[in-house]
């Protein structure tokens, strides 16, 4: 590692380091840490909104998915868009205009409005589980991404250090340190691709000429993708608009109704087309490079038969000079760190607020709720980090983190906008079902139906139950 990059990555931390001792002084209480204060405005929160859905681990899953398809991989973030916008239109207005949902701070808020205590509690706690490995996940794609880059660091150096900087910063700051600097941290990475990552790519693989005559054309169009694939993307990902704990967060720190629907609009043009092209763009480099013979793959097996997850990191290693390779690094740790602080924000609000707020007896003071919520910060952050020792694939465990959470909270919670005969008995019955199932049939690893995704059969198991029963009430 050179002295250079190594110094641009070095006053990168202490700057977010720096940014969270900053508001960490200026947060009085659980409105503060949580929901920001409730005066956030639009740019911010839809950057910040872009920032956490797509972050690292969808940059080095979106990379993967070039490398190993193309630019038809960048369909994945598609359903981000269509998850925002449908969120913006059904959902934000919902919980606006409602005086009762509106004074919430977070996710099963709305489902303890609706069907009470005991459901709150069991959604919080899929909720606070499904974030605590996201958190993971994202400190896992940092790790890599720093030991391909940075082969002399390895991967357990790297998940500290990951683990150890994102942590502190979110456990000093809060929400507002989360998304003030996520504006910065997206901004980062917007810049590092479009100036620096992308058409320095470009130049040493030789441009047009040197893409075609390495991969095939279907690594070249837009529909080198199955139906299968985009369904169960669909069904996993489009969903999690309505349930996600980051997002029900900057909903309420949002100061009113039109600045949370214009950031949800902002957040899903950026997630495609821009960022998507971008990604898989990157990720289509990296093979091109490994097919002319610029990259090793690990192990010196074919590219084809290569880990598409660590093509990118090869790339970057390869084709930026000292001082580009840190800004780089800097960049693509900033959309990580913009992700894992939000999912661990998350996980300790479901903690704090909805498990341990609603089970406690007596009102203690908004100093001692600050640090109560620092120190559960902390706590959950080492166990997000030991978690992250022990996964393998960054896009996998999001993956499977977000069917966790789909499954078992989606129908309850439609439930609770939508229709008025939804019982809290059919709501709690629906999430068990749901989430059991899936869970179920991914650990069983069975050959599902037309190797559909497991969330669906989840999903359709959760609504079933919840109708039933609730006509049945």
């Amino acid at each position: 590692m050179h002295p250079v990059d190594l110094l641009i990555l070095a006053l990168y931390i202490i700057g977010m380091l720096g940014m969270g001792a900053w508001f960490m002084r200026r947060n009085r209480g659980t409105d503060d840490y949580y929901v920001g204060g409730r005066q956030m405005g639009s740019l911010h929160v839809g950057l910040s909104v872009v920032a956490t859905d797509v972050g690292g681990g969808f940059s080095i899953g979106l990379g993967g998915l070039g490398f190993a398809i193309g630019i038809s991989g960048s369909w994945m973030l598609f359903t981000g868009l269509v998850g925002a916008w449908l969120a913006a239109v059904l959902l934000i207005p919902r919980i606006k205009r409602s005086d009762d949902l509106s004074r919430g701070m977070t996710f099963p808020d709305l489902l303890g409005a609706r069907y009470g205590r005991s459901v709150a509690l069991v959604a919080a706690a899929i909720s606070a589980v499904g974030y605590l490995g996201f958190t993971a996940s994202q400190i896992l794609a940092g790790a890599k991404l720093a030991a391909g880059v940075f082969p002399e660091v390895g991967i357990d150096t790297a998940l500290l250090v990951m683990g150890v900087v994102a942590v502190c910063y979110t456990v000093m700051g809060g929400i507002k340190a989360v998304i003030y600097t996520d504006t910065v941290q997206w901004l980062l990475l917007l810049t590092g691709l479009t100036l620096i990552g992308i058409p320095v790519s470009w130049q040493v693989v030789g441009g047009w000429q040197g893409i075609r005559a390495a991969v095939g054309p279907e690594m070249l169009s837009l529909a080198n993708v199955g139906w299968r694939d985009l369904v169960n993307w669909g069904i996993t990902i489009i969903p999690i608009w309505f349930v996600g704990m980051t997002l029900y967060q900057r909903i309420h720190a949002c100061r009113d109704e039109r600045s949370a629907r214009r950031a949800w609009y902002i957040a899903g043009l950026f997630e495609w087309p821009v960022m998507a092209l971008m990604g898989a763009t990157l990720g289509l480099l990296a093979r091109v490079a490994a097919e002319q013979g610029l990259l090793a793959m690990p192990g010196g097996l074919p590219p084809a038969a290569a880990d598409p997850e660590v093509g990118l990191p090869l790339l970057l290693r390869h084709v930026l000079p000292v001082g580009l390779l840190g800004l780089m690094m800097a960049a693509y740790f900033s959309a990580i760190l913009s992700t894992a602080d939000s999912c661990l924000m998350a996980s300790s609000g479901n903690v704090v607020l909805d498990i341990w707020g609603r089970l406690r007896r007596s009102q203690p003071s908004d100093r001692f709720l600050l640090r109560f919520s620092q120190a559960v910060t902390l706590g959950l952050g080492g166990l997000a980090l030991l978690l992250a020792m022990s996964m393998d694939s960054v896009l996998d465990m999001m993956l499977h983190s977000y069917a966790f959470m789909v499954s078992g909270l989606l129908v309850p919670a439609l439930g609770a906008l939508f229709w008025k005969r939804g019982t809290p008995r059919a709501a709690l019955a629906a999430m068990l079902a749901g989430g059991g199932t899936t869970v179920a049939l991914e650990l069983s690893g069975i050959a599902l139906p037309l190797e559909l995704n497991a969330n669906l059969f989840g999903l359709a198991v959760s609504a079933l139950v919840f109708v039933s029963l609730s006509l049945r009430a």
